[in-house]
């Protein structure tokens, strides 16, 4: 029961987290997302087979932290107000979409008076969302972080993004496999320091 809750949980923040590009996308001027469909918090539209399903299963099954994705909410950077920094914008509305799940619940495991059950659930979507949030702060494409690096990235080492953007796929597998347990502390700490727990 406690494996289901958290796909669900986890398949509900990222589509969250992907409707918050979408939102922030449309507020600089680029309509695409509301174009697709993609502006609802339905599960239907950004439902991706293997992320959204198969992956979620095979991780909860395998022992290790629930991992998945949702379909990408589309947008058109050249619609963009501000150029690079609206890319950077859309980008960290994600991550901050997270970042905002994870202190309303966790905030509320640490002030309120929650039934044992919903405490449960609460530090799940708790964790769950800071792990999502922290994850896709790593500067590597097609990972949020990456906008955000290329933002601040001067002209002259724009050499750089080509890079990362050939090799993004192959680097972020080899962050999954070798790095990703580096993730593990900053996760704990801010689980404990939102919740006053320790992990």
């Amino acid at each position: 029961m406690e494996t289901l809750i958290g796909i669900i949980i986890l398949i509900l923040s990222i589509i969250i987290h992907e409707v918050s590009h979408g939102y922030v996308a449309e507020w600089l001027g680029d309509p695409t997302a509301r174009y697709a469909g993609r502006l609802t918090l339905n599960p239907i539209p950004h439902i991706d087979p293997i992320g959204s399903v198969l992956l979620p299963i095979i991780t909860s099954i395998s022992g290790g932290f629930i991992f998945g994705w949702a379909k990408p909410v589309p947008y058109n950077p050249y619609n963009l107000r501000h150029g690079v920094w609206g890319e950077a914008l859309v980008a960290l509305a994600g991550p901050a979409s997270n970042f905002a799940l994870m202190l309303i619940f966790g905030l509320a495991m640490r002030f309120v008076a929650v039934p044992q059950a919903m405490f449960d659930v609460f530090a799940i979507i708790v964790l769950v969302n800071i792990s999502l949030a922290v994850f896709n702060l790593v500067p590597i494409p097609p990972l949020d972080g990456s906008k955000i690096l290329f933002a601040l990235l001067p002209y002259r080492a724009q050499q750089a993004r080509f890079f990362l953007e050939k090799y993004g796929f192959f680097l972020v597998v080899i962050f999954v496999i070798f790095l990703s347990p580096v993730l593990g502390p900053v996760v704990r700490g801010l689980f404990g320091l939102v919740t006053g727990i320790n992990l």
